[in-house]
């Protein structure tokens, strides 16, 4: 049987996967931090005889170049796909050998035009699939990234695909797609689970429980939401070959320097907890807690290419920082300052019960459309989060804006937004689950 490492990486709701023999691996889709990859395969005591992608990836900067080279061994990408590259051209129905594993490619255009998937096997026991953004999870890929006027197209295709691995493949064959953990790339809620086979998938995949493929192309596009505006940039990026990760710590910044960063109007970020945030802060930052969505929305929400200074408590807090938008093409922070930070300015943070103090106030809901649609608080004023900065003309000057979303992550991300733009603002960092019952 093949053995299968996961190299979760939690923060993008994405896998990298190691498959070897015991000797020899094939590394599948490795993200850009390469040093985890590479402990892995030195303490398992691996050589990399194979480095493969499943697609241009839109959610991520790509490691496999890099790794490739300096492993010295081919890396394999679709034949369909235009890159700037060196590369080992693969289609539908290739095979490779690895060690002992044999390599079959099949192709499963649907999340990109060149998408492949590859079905590992060692002649001993069931193989392996590796699905990247098609088969994922319960669920698959979504279809809209390529070209949003061909997302019909490319949902039907994209279910033929899933449909194709499912009618070759046994029932035993393990499932290791890359999407599907919390990425935006997947089209709905997967599944929540560490493993999967073909077969478990026939009975849960919405691809595969469907027999009609209108009813699933239609129900997939009309659960496609908003997806980060960084993706547009990953996979020119990808194209090109990128580099390793520079992760060598960024420029001290002392506070002088930093607050005139500040008064020129640069992108300064605080990663603190968004009660130390609310509690106190220098004017002028945004708060963008560090932690599992932190790299995805500073990307989403910041001006792309803009450079970005980060203020952290330890230095240990902006090395997380900076792996995690390394992964997303933002290469060096313009600086770090590290150190307690002056409280400056504060606002309140407080619950949905505590709304009947409003007063005066304008309630304002930085949900997406989705959720905003599925139940929203009466008299609340609606601007998706990731349209905030487009949209801050919309709001009154004068009233106390409250702002909520559906845990308080992304509203307190907008409080520090609003406030950086001048606005008195209230926090509620609160589940909106309660929200219904406490208006009554």
């Amino acid at each position: 049987m093949v053995e299968v490492q996961v190299i979760d990486t939690t923060e993008l709701g994405n896998r990298s996967y190691i498959a070897h023999d015991g000797r020899v691996a094939v590394v599948v889709d490795p993200q850009r931090d390469l040093d985890r990859v590479e402990a892995a395969l030195n303490s398992a005591g691996l050589s990399c005889g194979l480095v493969v992608e499943t697609h241009i990836h839109n959610d991520y900067v790509t490691g496999g170049y890099e790794l490739a080279r300096r492993s010295g061994v081919p890396y394999v990408v679709s034949a369909a796909e235009q890159v700037s590259f060196d590369r080992y051209p693969v289609e539908d129905g290739d095979r490779l050998a690895v060690g002992c594993l044999s390599v079959e490619v099949v192709a499963t255009p649907g999340h990109t035009d060149g998408h492949l998937s590859y079905v590992i096997s060692d002649g001993d026991g069931p193989p392996a699939v590796f699905t990247g953004g098609s088969l994922l999870y319960g669920t698959v890929g979504r279809t809209d990234l390529v070209d949003p006027d061909r997302t019909e197209e490319l949902t039907r295709t994209q279910y033929r695909s899933a449909r194709r691995l499912a009618a070759e493949l046994p029932d035993e064959a393990a499932v290791f797609p890359t999407h599907g953990f919390g990425s935006f790339c997947s089209s709905g809620p997967a599944t929540v689970t560490a493993t999967a086979t073909i077969g478990e998938e026939r009975t849960r995949n919405d691809a595969l429980t469907e027999p009609d493929e209108d009813a699933f192309t239609a129900r997939l596009i009309a659960r496609l939401t908003a997806y980060p505006a960084y993706y547009a940039h990953m996979a020119p990026l990808n194209r090109q070959g990128p580099a390793a990760a520079d992760l060598t710590p960024p420029r001290p910044v002392d506070a002088a320097e930093l607050k005139s960063r500040i008064a020129a109007g640069a992108w300064v970020v605080d990663l603190r907890d968004r009660t130390a945030y609310a509690a106190g802060h220098l004017a002028g930052t945004v708060g963008i807690e560090l932690g599992r969505q932190f790299a995805t929305y500073l990307g989403w929400l910041l001006p792309w290419g803009e450079p970005v200074t980060l203020v952290g408590e330890t230095a240990e807090q902006v090395a997380d920082a900076q792996r995690q938008l390394a992964r997303i093409g933002i290469d060096r922070p313009a600086g770090a300052a590290v150190g307690p930070v002056p409280g400056e300015c504060h606002y309140p943070r407080v619950g949905f019960a505590d709304l009947a103090g409003i007063g005066d106030g304008l309630l304002l809901d930085v949900r997406r459309d989705d959720e905003r649609a599925s139940g929203a608080l009466p008299g609340s004023r609606h601007i998706p989060l990731h349209q905030l900065l487009d949209r801050l003309d919309e709001l009154p000057s004068r009233r106390t804006l409250w702002v909520h979303c559906a845990s308080g992550f992304r509203a307190s991300v907008a409080a520090s937004l609003l406030a950086r733009a001048g606005h008195q603002v209230v926090l509620i960092d609160d589940d909106f689950g309660t929200a219904m019952t406490t208006r009554g």
